[in-house]
């Protein structure tokens, strides 16, 4: 995806529908800052090349290979975070395995059968049950509401 000399000032929205990208250009725009979640998501990218005064995103950590020319730095083979030395500041919870989310991030999915807040929860999702208990609570209160206004509605 060659974004370079498009008088960029700041990372485009659209950007974040573009992760499969493996190859990315920004140089040649005047970008001042790359936040953070820029590139979530982003776990094929394997070269970037960023205007020099910007550093790569996730830090030099985060890639195998940063070059710097006159003009642009480029930042080569995305390493992967879970397998880093460098401890995670938020290790994932039991029951779930980290997983990594694009340059210097990660994420914690849940081994099946868990799932929910922090793993914690066994099994699927109750379907039958949620959806039986949402279907008589609002017929029950249509109902309600129906005979309670009707006589309001001839009037």
């Amino acid at each position: 995806l060659d974004l370079s000399n498009c008088s960029l000032h700041s990372v485009p929205p659209g950007l974040a529908e573009a992760t499969t990208a493996i190859v990315l250009d920004l140089t040649e725009n005047p970008l001042t800052a790359l936040p953070d979640d820029s590139f979530l998501g982003f776990t094929q990218l394997q070269s970037l090349a960023v205007p020099l005064p910007l550093e790569c995103p996730g830090g030099r950590d985060a890639w195998q290979d940063v070059t710097v020319d006159s003009s642009s730095r480029l930042c080569q083979g995305q390493r992967n975070a879970c397998n880093s030395s460098v401890e995670l500041a938020w290790p994932c919870p039991d029951n779930s395995v980290c997983a990594p989310d694009g340059p210097g991030l990660t994420q914690c999915l849940c081994d099946n059968p868990f799932h929910g807040y922090k793993c914690l929860r066994e099994g699927t999702f109750p379907m039958l049950l949620f959806g039986g208990i949402l279907g008589t609570v609002t017929v029950s209160l249509s109902l309600l509401l129906w005979g309670t206004q009707r006589r309001k509605a001839k009037t």
